[in-house]
């Protein structure tokens, strides 16, 4: 792993960061000119375009914790999850 995360992460988490960025300036101007007009209709739409732009941010960080531990368990740093029990094996009574 390179000294940055940014250098580090991979594409999926770049296009998720850059975008949520995107969508969230986006909303905040939208925000801005819609008080400055005062059109309460474009302020409540730029609230709903920022949260968007939360949501793919949250996105983003579950994607790169995804893969710095995918990172962690190549290195040895970890032990991987053991796998999940299946519902539908033969024998199990539940």
């Amino acid at each position: 792993m390179t000294n940055t995360p940014w250098e580090a992460s991979s594409g999926l988490y770049k296009k998720l960061a850059i975008g949520s960025i995107v969508i969230s300036a986006t909303g905040i101007i939208l925000a801005l000119i819609g008080a400055n007009s005062h059109n309460r209709p474009l302020m409540y739409t730029a609230l709903g375009i920022i949260g968007v732009g939360l949501v793919a941010h949250l996105i983003g960080m579950t994607v790169r914790a995804r893969d710095a531990r995918a990172w962690r368990i190549s290195q040895g740093l970890v032990k991987p999850r053991p796998p999940k029990r299946n519902k539908n094996t033969p024998g199990n009574t539940a």
